[in-house]
């Protein structure tokens, strides 16, 4: 059962999902679900003895193509309606052991063109307004397979998160005139001191606002509001930048480093918006054997704490990035 319930404190849609609770959870290496079908042995999610990558939908998506009739009636206060969407799985690799930051840069580069793809074809359907592009990584994130992976959903309507940017991106194009995104990554160019590391086309930093420690956005120097606006330089320069702050994320202590990281685009409602495509990434540690908790404060309040000063971990980082090339196999200089 998958239905979407409104909320009309928050003003926002829940989704009640049942049967994910019967999803696979850590299964052993052998019995991975995401790996190669191997002759003579049991079929995986991917019917083939190797791939490059991967999309397929999820066995056990939230929103679903053609979604049952919600198990309950709505009322004029607290509406119901179907939970109707899509939610894919892309698989980065047919090795079951890495992850995004161990994968060859020519490798990250065509995943570049396969979430391109799968915006512009997911949102295309006249039902979906909304598409997120993310990965969760590590147990303590939550993950329920260990294999490199990220997630797609698209839904039929703007996601809480994104319509507050919106929102305010909205608000601040008609107070000045200009895009808001464009407007933060030039004061945190010309500060300097939360930039992390930069290219021809991409700016990656800590944000002044930083709600986790080790948090870093990227921003496409240019205005870009989606995938799609990508020139192939500036594909090749975000897959480096991508790879570079995981690999120094995996650098900083030595281990991979667990994270929650998404991509907010312009909506896929036909509206023209000044939005700015970018990448958030937000480790859950604040260090290497602590958790940053979002507890109570942030849960019921909504307001984030943060233990740490944004422009010291952003100087963490940038000495991270160092080792984390020295231990990298591949070149970084691909074009």
């Amino acid at each position: 059962m998958s239905e979407l319930r409104w909320n009309p404190v928050l003003r926002e849609w829940i989704v009640t999902a049942t049967h994910r609770q019967t999803r696979t959870f850590l299964p052993p290496a052998e019995r991975c679900p995401l790996c190669p079908t191997r002759p003579g042995k049991p079929d995986t999610e991917i019917p083939r003895a190797d791939f490059d990558i991967v999309v397929f939908e999820n066995r056990f998506p939230s929103l679903q193509r053609d979604p049952p009739p919600p198990a309950v009636e709505g009322t004029p206060l607290c509406p119901v309606r179907p939970a109707e969407g899509v939610c894919e799985v892309v698989v980065y690799t047919p090795e079951h052991e890495g992850s995004l930051a161990s994968q060859p840069l020519e490798r990250v580069r065509r995943l570049i063109e396969v979430w391109a793809d799968r915006y512009a074809e997911l949102g295309a359907r006249p039902e979906i307004r909304y598409v997120l592009i993310f990965e969760n990584k590590g147990e303590i994130i939550g993950v329920t397979l260990h294999h490199p992976h990220g997630q797609i959903y698209a839904y039929p309507f703007v996601p809480p998160i994104p319509q507050r940017e919106l929102d305010s991106a909205a608000e601040h194009h008609w107070r000045t005139g200009r895009c808001l995104f464009c407007d933060l990554l030039a004061e945190e160019r010309a500060d300097g001191r939360r930039v992390v590391v930069e290219n021809d086309g991409f700016t990656a930093f800590v944000p002044f606002y930083a709600r986790w420690p080790y948090e870093v956005h990227i921003y496409p120097r240019p205005h870009r509001t989606s995938l799609l606006e990508l020139t192939n330089a500036e594909r090749w320069d975000l897959a480096r930048i991508l790879k570079r702050m995981l690999m120094a994320y995996d650098a900083l202590w030595g281990f991979p480093m667990p994270y929650m990281m998404w991509m907010h685009q312009q909506p896929t409602d036909g509206q023209a918006h000044p939005y700015h495509f970018h990448i958030e990434i937000c480790p859950p540690l604040r260090t290497a054997d602590k958790k940053k908790y979002r507890a109570s404060n942030e849960s019921g309040a909504g307001l984030f704490i943060n233990d740490t000063l944004p422009e010291e971990k952003a100087e963490e980082l940038r000495a991270a990035l160092g080792r984390g090339n020295e231990l990298s196999d591949y070149s970084l200089d691909a074009s």
